[in-house]
Formats: structure tokens, sequence, C-alpha cells
């Protein structure tokens, strides 16, 4: 169980780390449970990863919080290295999209 209480003072949340975990090549851990640890983050690692792959997710969320006290937009705004940036969730919570529709393009890239 980690907290990302201290870099909430800087005005970091613990969703823009775990955003900020893709660009990293990790999938975001569970975040804000359990309810009563403030800014928790919820690290379950199987028993099949090795040493090396937990050292560096260390590492990665070290940099992270590096960041936060450097340059704080930068995890602020992240993922940058995804295909699909930051979507906004209150958007999504109260419209959601449930059901895929596909769209047809054209060579010149336009949906039609």
């Amino acid at each position: 169980m980690l907290s990302g209480s201290r870099q909430k003072k800087l005005g970091v949340r613990t969703l823009d780390i775990a955003k900020r975990l893709l660009d990293y090549g990790y999938h975001p851990p569970t975040i804000y449970f359990p309810l009563i640890v403030d800014e928790a983050m919820m690290i379950e690692p199987t028993e099949t990863e090795s040493k090396e792959t937990l050292d560096e997710f260390v590492d990665a969320l070290i940099e992270i919080a590096h960041e936060a006290e450097d340059d704080p937009e930068r995890v602020q705004e992240a993922p940058h290295q995804t295909v699909v940036g930051r979507l906004d969730e209150t958007k999504a919570a109260r419209h959601p999209v449930l059901r895929y529709e596909k769209k047809a393009i054209d060579l010149a890239g336009r949906q039609g």
C-alpha cells in the first residue's frame, strides 16, 4: 500500500500518478482504496514477478515523485505516450458510451 499524500501537497493527485504510470508501460494500480488511507494506491504484484521487475516499477514511482516536485504539470497532464489521452472522467461518468459504433474511414482519412 502506498499513499500519494505527499504529492497531493504539490497539487499532484494519486489519479495523476496512476495515469503517469501508463507512460512508463505499467498498468495503473487500484487507487483511492482502501478508503481509510488518504490518496491510497494498492500495489498487488503477483508471486511470479521478478525482483528486477519490481525494482523497475519502484524506480518508475520514484521518477514520478521527482517529476511531481520538479514539473507537476507533466504528471497532471499524463498520459503522454498512449494512443488515447486523458479522458474527461466526469463527462464519461455522466454520459457513458455503452455501445461501439464502427465508422468507415476513406483513404484520405475522412470519416464517412
